[in-house]
C-alpha cells in the first residue's frame, strides 16, 4: 500500500502558496493543496487568481521542487451560486496543474445543489479537473449518505467525494457505509484525528475543524478502518490545523511530525493486514 502524501493549505494557512510548496518539499510531501479563495473573513487571502506575480512565484517553486498541486479550494455551492463567477478559479487551478477541486454544498435545497453541482462538474471537466464534495456535519450535506445521493443523482464522471476523517467521525458515519461504493468516487482523502467526545454545537465543531485537530494516531478516530476501505493508492492530504501547536513550533517541524504520525498509522495498518492474512492462511490449512 503506497499513498502519496499532501499538505492541505489549512494546515499552514499563514504560509503563502510558494512557501507552502517549499515546506512540502522540505518535509518530503508529494503534493500540496492550495486555497485560491479565503473561506473566512479573518484569514489572510492568497490571491493566486488575481496576483500574477504570486502565481508565477508559486509555479516556479512547483517546477523547482517537483511538489505538485493535488487540489485547490474552496468552491461553495450556495443559494446564490453563479457558475460564471467560478470560471477564473477553475482556469487558475488548471494553470497550476491541479487535479481536483474541493467542493462543498452550503445550500439546503437539494435540487438546486444538484443543478449547480452538475454545471460545475462540466466546467471542471472541460479543464481536466474533478470536483470532489466534502460533506460537513453542520450543513445539509452533512454525511456520507447525502454525498452518495448527490453522486448518484448528478452522475458525472469527474464527480467525487473527499472523505475528511474528522467530518466522517463527527457526522456519525459508519465504516460499512463505504463498502460497495464506486471506488472511482474517491480520488483523495483528508486526514486528521480528534478526541472521542465531539463538541455539542455546530460552533464547537467548526472551531475544532479549523483550529484544534490532532495528529494522526493521537485521537480516537478509526483511521485504519476508514483507510482500509478506500482505494489503496489514493493521495492522503494532512489537514491538521492546530493553533496551540502552531504557537510552539515551526510549520516545518509540525508538519514533519504529522507526516511521521500518518506513516506510523499506515505502517500499523499494514501490520494488521499482514497479521489477518497470516491468520486466514493458517485457518485454511487447519
Amino acid at each position: 500500500m503506497s499513498h502519496p502524501l499532501s499538505i492541505a493549505h489549512l494546515s499552514a494557512l499563514n504560509a503563502s502558496p510558494p512557501e507552502l510548496v517549499d515546506i512540502a518539499a522540505i518535509c518530503g510531501f508529494d503534493f500540496v493543496g492550495l486555497r485560491l479563495k479565503p473561506v473566512t473573513p479573518l484569514e489572510r487571502p492568497w490571491p493566486l487568481i488575481e496576483d500574477e506575480a504570486l502565481f508565477r512565484e508559486t509555479l516556479a517553486r512547483i517546477n523547482a521542487t517537483g511538489v505538485q498541486v493535488l487540489d485547490v479550494e474552496l468552491v461553495r455551492l450556495t443559494e446564490d451560486f453563479s457558475l460564471a463567477d467560478w470560471e477564473p478559479f477553475v482556469e487558475t487551478a488548471a494553470r497550476l496543474g491541479a487535479r481536483h477541486i474541493l467542493t462543498q454544498a452550503h445550500d439546503p435545497e437539494f435540487e438546486r445543489v444538484v443543478e449547480n453541482y452538475a454545471a460545475f462538474c462540466d466546467l471542471a471537466s472541460a479543464h481536466g479537473l474533478s470536483s470532489d464534495v466534502e460533506f460537513l456535519p453542520w450543513t445539509a450535506m452533512r454525511d456520507l449518505q447525502r454525498a452518495v445521493e448527490l453522486m448518484r443523482t448528478v452522475d458525472r464522471p469527474n464527480a467525487g467525494i473527499c472523505i475528511d476523517t474528522l467530518h466522517f467521525a463527527r457526522a456519525g458515519c459508519s465504516l460499512d457505509e463505504i463498502d460497495g461504493l464506486d471506488p472511482r468516487w474517491f480520488r483523495f482523502a483528508q486526514i486528521a484525528d480528534a478526541p472521542a467526545v465531539a463538541p455539542a454545537t455546530d460552533t464547537g465543531l467548526i472551531r475544532t475543524a479549523r483550529q484544534a485537530r490532532l495528529l494522526p494516531g493521537e485521537g480516537s478516530i478509526d483511521l485504519c478502518g476508514i483507510l482500509s476501505r478506500l482505494p489503496p493508492d489514493i493521495p492522503l492530504a494532512l489537514e491538521i490545523p492546530n493553533a496551540a501547536l502552531s504557537g510552539l513550533m515551526s510549520d516545518t517541524t509540525r508538519l514533519t511530525l504529522a507526516k511521521d504520525a500518518l506513516l506510523a498509522v499506515l505502517n500499523r495498518m499494514a501490520e494488521q493486514e499482514c497479521s489477518e492474512s497470516g491468520s486466514s492462511s493458517k485457518s485454511a490449512l487447519a
